[in-house]
């Protein structure tokens, strides 16, 4: 690539171009890097349904919430699934009115807290994509070497090519896509190769640091004023076109595709995992459960997602919505795109 890629970048005069950065980790860095400024005003970057919490509905929330008021259950999260809205309260508001919520840092904190309350049931909420159903496949794997009988999971994983097929049909303005390379590392880069070609869009698999964020952008304009539509890998070191096999048979070996409910789009076919049947006991009760119903009426969250709006377009942004009070999922995490416009305003 051209040494001079960042004036290229600044300087672009060309058709209008807009990519869509499909996670989470690349908004926030994009947002805590100022990359929006170092693009020409014709490049616009697009936040897509990459951020496990955006993308998880209200019904899976006020199911945590209910399980955590059973007498001996304990809910265990991480500590952004605390805040939350459901469709009454987030979880942390919950725990406050005496429902049991635990926050770990780490899945494996499971565990622990089983062996040092053996009378106790836990609930692990199991959200994210590929990277971290991986390891809650090796959990599971854990639990069950141990003979850990009063640990389940509440699941709501899901896959990325179902949702970003879903993306292609429904937005037409995206010229291309910035890949997450998290996912990369478990899927490989060659899982975005048909979607490439079928809707001849180019996809640029980049690492997290500013510098590596700009050079992916730099191969997406180049390949979208070629009109080229192929998978650029511009994370090497890490990701490889076939992936983590090992971990992809550890997760087949323990999940298996189901149709999933992502906010703001509804029932996407085939885009969840959900256990196999021999390992449904560890299930606390998540199969066909979920619908996308919304919280405040207002929220564009669905829309911001799916690169439709910015968190600017929405009337609660800044106003009734801001991290200390979210009224959506995109204001809870630092990984959502409202949260991050909102705590990088001006950049």
């Amino acid at each position: 690539m051209s040494v001079d890629y960042r004036t290229f970048l600044r300087e672009y005069d060309g058709k209008p171009i807009r990519i869509m950065e499909v996670c989470g980790t690349h908004t926030r860095a994009i947002a805590h890097e100022g990359i929006r400024g170092l693009l020409s005003p014709k490049i616009s970057l697009l936040s897509g349904p990459g951020c496990p919490v955006c993308v998880t509905v209200t019904q899976y929330i006020d199911t945590l919430i209910t399980i955590s008021k059973v007498p001996g259950t304990t809910v265990v999260t991480f500590g952004d699934m605390i805040r939350v809205p459901g469709s009454t309260q987030s979880l942390s508001e919950a725990r406050a009115d005496g429902a049991k919520v635990e926050m770990v840092y780490a899945p494996y904190d499971m565990i622990r807290l089983a062996k040092e309350h053996p009378s106790e049931k836990y609930v692990f909420a199991a959200v994210g994509f590929e990277t971290t159903a991986a390891v809650y496949a090796d959990l599971l794997g854990e639990i069950i070497a141990s003979e850990i009988t009063q640990i389940t999971f509440l699941t709501s994983l899901k896959i990325m090519p179902p949702v970003l097929e879903f993306v292609c049909k429904t937005n037409s303005v995206i010229d291309g896509f910035l890949a997450p390379g998290h996912v990369a590392v478990i899927t490989g880069s060659d899982v975005f190769t048909p979607l490439a070609e079928k809707y001849h869009l180019p996809f640029a698999v980049s690492g997290f640091s500013g510098e590596e964020i700009l050079l992916a952008i730099y191969a997406l304009v180049k390949m979208i004023t070629r009109q080229e539509a192929r998978v650029m890998n511009v994370y090497p070191s890490v990701v490889t076109p076939r992936g983590n096999i090992s971990a992809q048979s550890e997760v087949d070996r323990y999940f298996e595709k189901t149709d999933a409910a992502w906010r703001g789009m509804g029932i996407i076919a085939e885009s969840g995992l959900t256990f196999r049947g021999e390992y449904k006991r560890y299930d606390a009760g998540s199969f066909g459960l979920y619908e996308d119903v919304g919280t405040h009426l207002s929220c564009q969250c669905g829309l911001v997602i799916t690169g439709k709006k910015s968190p600017e377009d929405c009337p609660l942004f800044g106003r009734l919505c801001v991290p200390e009070r979210p009224q959506g999922a995109c204001m809870v995490s630092s990984e959502g795109s409202c949260c991050s416009h909102y705590m990088n305003r001006g950049d």
